[in-house]
């Protein structure tokens, strides 16, 4: 079963990492859920990232906000794929966090979906591992689908509303 390694730099992440929790599992992704911190709990981070291999881990999504240093702390122990979701924060919405994430040193790659954008970080985990685990194609296939028609509804109820205009 694939792996995925989940760490939230606060409990306080929690919220905006729960519809890619429920993603994962729909996925039927084993989820692995950790608070830590790069600056609170660095031996913690580093014992984790040295380690996540040998537990089966195969992708670590890590979340932080402000100065955002864990998924980057993560990348420097790991040589697995690190997908970085920067969480909005009450200073400069996000922005911050973005630029602490994507811009990492060459030698050093984070992957970097958009503030508070941790379904696309299970999808891109997903897709990483379907590259191993062929039963992750469907799944993915059918997401997309699902995503059209829910697009194509909503073009037929807009239609709807400007009839009625």
């Amino acid at each position: 079963m694939p792996k995925v390694g989940v760490i939230m730099g606060s409990s306080n992440d929690f919220t905006a990492l729960e519809n890619m929790i429920r993603l994962l599992h729909e996925f039927k992704i084993d989820v692995d859920v950790h608070v830590m911190s790069a600056h609170r709990t660095p031996a913690r981070v580093q014992e984790y990232a040295l380690s996540a291999r040998t537990s089966g881990i195969e992708v670590i999504i890590a979340a932080a906000g402000k100065a955002a240093h864990l998924p980057g702390v993560i990348a420097a122990y790991t040589n697995l794929p690190v997908i970085g979701v920067p969480i909005k924060s009450s200073f400069m919405d996000g922005l911050d966090s973005l630029l602490s994430i994507v811009q990492m040193p060459n030698g050093i790659p984070v992957a970097t979906v958009g503030v508070n954008g941790s379904e696309n970080a299970a999808i891109l985990a997903a897709q990483i591992l379907s590259l191993r685990y062929d039963e992750l194609v469907p799944m993915l296939r059918n997401y997309r689908a699902k995503m059209s028609k829910a697009v194509d509804q909503g073009e037929m109820t807009v239609q709807k509303e400007v009839e009625l205009l």
